[in-house]
């Protein structure tokens, strides 16, 4: 097989790693105890850069896949969520927060879920992609910072915000794109 045929299961791969980075993660996070998680927030940081890699390269090389469009997203909510449950288990960001994340993040693919068999595809959008980046940011940031700087917490909150915007705006999409369907169907009919 050439380079040019095994390259496209790279940006795949890639997510992949970021599924399996997750139980190190989570194994470093909890051997800190207490203060900076150094060993998690570097980890952490590299699955970080997998997902602006893996997103590159796939649009790079013309090699975007259906399972790339729905993996990716959910690796990113897979270790994020996981960094916020045990963040906040253990004392370091408020429930508020871990909450929203959560909640979001369970509605997003939920609803994905629930709207792909109709046809719905989500595309991601640059919101979307921002407060992913700075969730990311945040979530790194309070692992590598002793407890009670209040400075990532101003950026988790940010995060927060981000992200619950970019949600609206996936609901907007959705609907949309459903109501188009629906226009769509009426005048086949």
């Amino acid at each position: 097989m050439s380079w040019r045929e095994q390259r496209r299961h790279v940006p795949n791969a890639l997510t992949l790693a970021r599924f399996a980075a997750i139980p190190m993660f989570v194994w470093l996070y909890l051997r800190v105890g207490d203060g900076a998680a150094w060993g998690a927030g570097l980890f952490f940081a590299g699955a970080a850069v997998t997902d602006q890699v893996d997103g590159y390269l796939a649009r790079r090389w013309d090699v975007r896949s259906t399972f790339g469009k729905v993996a990716d997203p959910l690796a990113d909510r897979l270790m994020i969520g996981t960094a916020v449950v045990l963040m906040w288990a253990t004392g370091r960001i408020p429930l508020a927060a871990a909450i929203i994340v959560l909640a979001r993040d369970l509605a997003l693919v939920l609803g994905y879920k629930m709207l792909a068999p109709q046809g719905f595809e989500l595309e991601v959008t640059f919101l979307g992609k921002l407060a992913t980046w700075v969730l990311y940011a945040a979530v790194g940031f309070l692992l590598v910072t002793e407890e009670g700087r209040a400075w990532p917490l101003v950026i988790l909150w940010s995060g927060v915000a981000l992200a619950l915007a970019a949600g609206v705006q996936y609901l907007v999409q959705a609907r949309a794109s459903l109501n188009a369907r629906g226009r769509s169907v009426g005048r086949d009919a």
